[in-house]
């Protein structure tokens, strides 16, 4: 069997996607797509033709024909399968069965056609093997994003408590705090020494009596360290000088030297940027901005089964200007029966019962405007509750056995496919002990927090490739009461409640303003006891 090429044509001849698997010139393969559709004929009920060198195998999809070009010699069981196959994938990525559908996906189908066949031979494979191999998912590659996401946020964390730092000293400066360096020295000096430096114009406490600035780390470290020091020539400029905070030899020589003494100094922080990148951090970059929450309790039974699951989630609205407030949201739910909504006092319920959309009893009345907080403003509740054990997306098992002067903990988890499962941490509380536990096997990684006594069991991201993980440490002995009540914490870029936000109505006409949707699932309260 040869396959030559694999082709979706129109029904008027028209190539939309074609794939050669064997030289062949350009013009040979124009060439025989198009008389393909003089060789049909109307009305018969073959799914084949040929010519005197090559042989057409195909199948109408609606308005279109996907067609095989074989040559003569090819096993006509084995092209039909093929194409049955082919059949299958179409639908899968195209997102209509239309010219327009076919075009907007055609390198998808180019890629599946070639997993299918291979130098015109079939593959054996199925339709969901196919689509695995074309999604080509990666397990290193999410955890990369995860921990390169993971360290944006902890840069962001650490910029906010500098910023913080740069206000309580602005603050303290303002109040005139006795021992102050500052207060003495004239506008004109400072502008002239801090020429080579980042000013910002709307600083709180000013220098002399012009514009204020933000003040480097470099100042918050000496400031913060140099309390109970003896007074030096850095803290006293002499008269006529001014004070230089730029990075001139005789500042270099002060930082070394508090840097020989153990003192922590943090250089090169322009404080007027970091601002800006905090502000920019916590605002909405979209006009209107959706967010689905999802808050999971559950309580699990140590001996198995379940004696809690209950799921709270909220949809609110945030949107940055006042002329985007007259709007109503579509959205569509997932189906799940045992989602029961509420929406809010507010909203119109026969609105959202009828056409699922989201607006207003009053359509004159915009909704509230500007950063109302990190929850945005509530438009509808849901929650579930269930007594199927199915539902959870992770269980815990814990076996401890005394054996000796010994007690093994074996713990193992086993994750639900319907979510893939970020930043897991299984914390396990231990009795109180001398030396940390001695951990045998684990996959992943572990915390051992002294102070509280409880082991952390630590999983970046539980998707396919780790559904399952098991973890054995050595403790001395210790009732098995001690090991419980086991928490969990986790979050999921999916919900159970499927909620998505379809469109943007703007009820004074006009184009939609641009929305973005984010959708999480936490833990509040997941337990084994």
């Amino acid at each position: 069997m040869v396959v030559l090429a694999a082709s979706i044509v129109s029904k008027n001849g028209k190539v939309l996607v074609s794939r050669q698997f064997v030289d062949m010139s350009r013009i040979r393969i124009e060439g025989l797509l198009a008389a393909f559709p003089k060789l049909i004929g109307i009305g018969k009920q073959h799914t084949y033709v040929e010519t005197e060198n090559v042989r057409y195998v195909y199948q109408p999809i609606e308005a279109l024909y996907l067609l095989l070009v074989t040559n003569k010699q090819s096993n006509i069981l084995d092209d039909l399968e093929t194409l049955r196959l082919l059949s299958k994938l179409v639908p899968e990525y195209a997102m209509s069965l239309d010219e327009e559908g076919i075009c907007q996906t055609a390198f998808e189908l180019i890629f599946a056609f070639d997993e299918v066949i291979s130098l015109g031979h079939k593959e054996n494979v199925t339709v969901a093997q196919v689509k695995q191999y074309c999604e080509m998912e990666s397990h290193e590659e999410k955890l990369h994003k995860l921990l390169l996401q993971n360290k944006i946020d902890e840069t962001k964390r650490r910029m906010k408590e500098e910023a913080s730092k740069i206000d309580q000293m602005k603050i303290e400066k303002n109040r005139g705090n006795k021992g102050g360096f500052m207060s003495s020295m004239g506008s004109g000096r400072i502008e002239s020494s801090f020429s080579d430096m980042s000013i910002s114009s709307g600083g709180g406490g000013g220098f002399g009596s012009g514009s204020g600035f933000g003040l480097t780390n470099d100042i918050d470290s000496f400031a913060s360290k140099s309390k109970g020091r003896q007074p030096s020539s850095a803290t006293a400029p002499p008269k006529g000088l001014g004070m230089k905070l730029g990075k001139n030899q005789r500042a270099n020589q002060f930082l070394e030297s508090l840097k020989a003494e153990g003192e922590m100094i943090v250089e090169d922080a322009q404080p007027s940027k970091l601002s800006s990148h905090i502000a920019a951090a916590h605002q909405p970059t979209d006009p209107v901005t959706l967010t689905a929450e999802e808050k999971l309790n559950v309580t699990l039974k140590r001996d198995g089964g379940m004696s809690n699951f209950d799921v709270q989630g909220q949809l609110s609205l945030q949107i940055l200007n006042p002329e985007d407030g007259l709007i109503q949201v579509q959205i569509e739910a997932g189906g799940n029966p045992g989602v029961i909504f509420k929406t809010h006092p507010n909203m119109n319920k026969e609105l959202f019962a009828n056409e699922n959309i989201l607006g207003l009893r009053d359509p004159s009345r915009p909704f509230p405007t500007g950063q109302t907080g990190d929850a945005g403003v509530g438009l509808l509740k849901w929650r579930m509750q269930s007594a199927d054990e199915s539902m959870v997306p992770l269980t815990i098992n814990c076996w401890p056995s005394v054996s000796g002067n010994e007690t093994f903990v074996s713990i193992e988890y086993e994750a639900s496919s319907m979510f893939d499962l970020r930043n897991v941490v299984i914390s396990v509380p231990l009795p109180a002990l001398r030396e940390p536990p001695s951990v045998r096997q684990i996959d992943g990684e572990w915390r051992y927090d002294s102070r509280n006594s409880i082991l952390e069991w630590s999983i970046l991201l539980i998707d396919n490739s780790n559904r399952s993980g098991s973890m054995e440490f050595v403790v001395p002995p210790a009732d098995s009461s001690s090991f419980f009540p086991i928490s969990v914490r986790f979050s999921a870029t999916s919900t159970y409640s499927e909620l998505k936000v379809v469109n943007i109505l703007p009820l004074k006409g006009g184009a939609p303003p641009k929305f973005s949707q984010r959708t999480q699932l936490i833990t509040e309260n997941y337990q084994v006891a």
